[in-house]
């Protein structure tokens, strides 16, 4: 029998890819945070553009010139950070920036702090890369628990913050991610700012770089779900030039470029036209109030997340699972660690039609 890596064989599937490809015919997709609208027509313009001009073979292993500098002023335009080109590495979405990272950081038994409940990736990535990945306690609105944090933060290797959250969408208030970055340097851990959702926010909340407080940060981005282009795979990683010169290392190693037609698609996503983002978080966020006000006439009391394009319902588990079997794919808290006992991720990315359907759904089978 083949003896598998202790490392890989220790960690599971992805919950929500359990659920999202367990799910029966005829379901509604509510588990996969998968944006129902398309990528802005300028954007595959370019990406057509650059099929028809033969820009189809490798790119240098950080990227093309072009990308990299549309990153670096995006950086400066919307988060107040200044990079070189030099400190970029674009990658094949935020998922493989977030390994290479993690990689290069990561020594076997180092310790990897992250809230409980948190996205799924986190803890298997530093798993994989041989550290030891401990859950962060949230606080009553599904944040992190600052000052419980910073005792924790005393001989870690690296924090991961999310904000906004996946799968909680909360955002972490401006205090509490300086006050976190700024300890979290002084103890000489790295952060980690996983900032794919930055656009999403809501109801005047304002969602901050962790870069801005602090020089040991690497910061992960993407254009998957600002653009609709989570098929496109491409992301990036941003930071100190000592953690890039390690990172793309691996990322040479491991995948040698991001695929040259979503490297010049991204391009035109950020350095164009930029009010697709705002009618597509204005969609969202129609859909976040639709569907918190059906789940609250259903009983089902949840406070209206700040950002991202998720709601973390409390929900018995055997509720959970009736759902999940009456034709709504959701996901168990428990899939996000420990802390999701006791909740449910329902993502409102879905069409305004499959929120309907899944309402009507949930409706029958609560009152049944």
């Amino acid at each position: 029998m083949t003896r598998f890596a202790r490392r890989v064989a220790g960690i599971e599937v992805s919950g929500i890819r359990k659920w999202f490809e367990g799910a029966g015919p005829g379901s509604v997709n509510l588990g996969l945070g998968q944006p129902d609208l398309d990528t802005p027509a300028h954007i595959k313009a370019a990406a057509c553009r650059a099929l028809e001009e033969g820009r189809t073979g490798y790119t240098p292993n950080a990227g093309i010139p072009e990308l990299r500098d549309a990153i670096v002023e995006k950086s400066r335009r919307e988060n107040d950070l200044t990079y070189s080109p030099d400190q970029v590495i674009v990658t094949a979405g935020a998922s493989e920036a977030l390994h290479i990272a993690m990689q290069a950081l990561v020594d076997d038994g180092d310790r990897v702090l992250l809230a409980d409940p948190g996205f799924v990736s986190y803890a298997a990535l530093a798993t994989l890369a041989g550290g030891r990945p401990e859950g962060l306690r949230l606080d009553d609105r599904l944040r992190i628990d600052v000052e419980a944090a910073k005792p924790r933060l005393d001989g870690a290797k690296v924090l991961v913050l999310n904000s906004p959250a996946n799968p909680t969408g909360a955002v972490e208030p401006v205090d509490s991610v300086r006050a976190l970055v700024e300890y979290a340097n002084d103890a000489g851990v790295t952060v980690v700012s996983d900032e794919v959702y930055e656009h999403f926010v809501y109801g005047g909340v304002r969602a901050v770089s962790a870069a801005c407080f602090g020089e040991n940060v690497v910061t992960i981005n993407a254009t998957s779900k600002t653009y609709a282009m989570t098929g496109w795979r491409l992301g990036w990683l941003a930071g100190p030039e000592e953690v890039v010169a390690q990172a793309i290392k691996v990322h040479q190693y491991g995948q040698a470029c991001a695929t040259s037609i979503a490297q010049y698609a991204a391009v035109a996503a950020l350095a164009g036209p930029q009010d697709c983002v705002a009618a597509m978080r204005d969609e969202y966020e129609a859909r976040r109030d639709f569907l918190c006000d059906g789940l609250d006439a259903l009983g089902i009391h949840v406070p209206r997340p700040e950002g991202a394009f998720y709601i973390f319902a409390p929900m018995a588990d055997d509720l959970v699972r009736s759902i999940i079997a009456g034709g709504v794919t959701i996901v168990p808290g428990e899939a996000f660690g420990p802390g999701g006992a006791g909740y449910a991720r329902i993502a409102y990315s879905a069409s305004r039609n499959d929120l309907i359907t899944a309402l009507t759904r949930m409706e029958t089978i609560i009152n049944d």
